[in-house]
C-alpha cells in the first residue's frame, strides 16, 4: 500500500507553496503602502493592524517578516525599485541625445512615479527617517545609487565634450539632496508650481553643474 502513496507535490489551488508565499508577501506589501504611506503611518501601524488590512493573519505575517520594520525596508525598496525602472526606462529611450535631453527625460520619468502616488513619496521621503540605523544604511544605499547614475551621465557627457571635465560626486550628492527635498515639498503642496515646472528647474540645475561658468566645449 505504501508504494501506492503519492507524494506530496506541495500544490495547492495549482500553486506551489512559494508562489503562494509570494503571493501573501505581495499583499503585506500592499497593505503596508496603504498603513505606511497614509494612515495611520508605520509608527502607529501593528502586526494586527497590517495583517488584517492584508486579510491575512499574524501566524503567515511572521511566516513571511520578522518585524514591522523588515516591512518598512521592503516596501522602500520596492519602491525605489519602481522609481529607478521608469528612469532607466527613459534614459533607453532617448539614447544617443545631447545631455540637456537625457537630463530632462531622466527626471521627468522619476519625479512622475514617485509623485503618481503620495504614499511613495510618504515612504520614499518621510517614514523611513529616523527609524534605525539600519534603515538609515538603506536610504542612503539607495541614494547613493541614483548618485551613480548622476555621475555616470556626467562623466559621458564630459568624454563627449558636453560637459566639464572633473570629479562630480559631492556635486552629484548634494544634486540628489535637492532632488528629494523639492519633490517632497512639492508633493506636500509647498511648492506653487507645475510637475513640469519642477523638472524644468531640476534640468537647470544640474547643466548649471554640468556646464559653470567659463565652461566651453574644449575647455576642462
Amino acid at each position: 500500500m505504501a508504494g501506492r502513496l503519492k507524494q506530496p507535490t506541495g500544490r495547492y489551488g495549482g500553486r506551489t507553496a512559494e508562489e503562494r508565499q509570494a503571493e501573501r508577501r505581495g499583499r503585506f506589501l500592499d497593505a503596508a503602502l496603504q498603513l505606511f504611506g497614509d494612515n495611520p503611518g508605520f509608527r502607529s501601524t501593528t502586526v494586527a493592524a497590517l495583517s488584517e488590512a492584508a486579510g491575512l493573519s499574524t501566524r503567515q505575517f511572521y511566516e513571511a517578516f520578522r518585524t514591522l520594520e523588515d516591512v518598512l525596508a521592503a516596501l522602500h525598496l520596492q519602491v525605489n525599485d519602481w522609481a529607478e525602472t521608469a528612469a532607466l526606462a527613459a534614459l533607453a529611450d532617448v539614447d544617443g541625445l545631447p545631455i540637456a535631453e537625457r537630463a530632462a527625460a531622466i527626471f521627468r520619468a522619476y519625479a512622475a512615479d514617485v509623485t503618481s502616488d503620495p504614499r511613495r513619496v510618504r515612504i520614499t521621503f518621510v517614514e523611513i527617517i529616523g527609524v534605525s540605523s539600519r534603515m538609515e544604511e538603506q536610504r542612503l544605499a539607495r541614494r547613493a545609487r541614483w548618485v551613480d547614475l548622476i555621475c555616470a551621465e556626467a562623466e559621458a557627457a564630459a568624454a563627449r565634450g558636453e560637459a566639464a571635465q572633473r570629479d562630480y560626486r559631492i556635486a552629484a550628492t548634494a544634486f540628489i539632496g535637492s532632488v528629494n527635498g523639492l519633490l517632497h515639498d512639492w508633493s506636500a503642496g509647498w511648492v506653487d508650481a507645475t510637475l513640469d515646472q519642477v523638472v524644468e528647474e531640476l534640468v537647470r540645475q544640474l547643466l548649471g553643474i554640468l556646464r559653470p561658468e567659463g565652461w566651453g566645449p574644449g575647455r576642462s
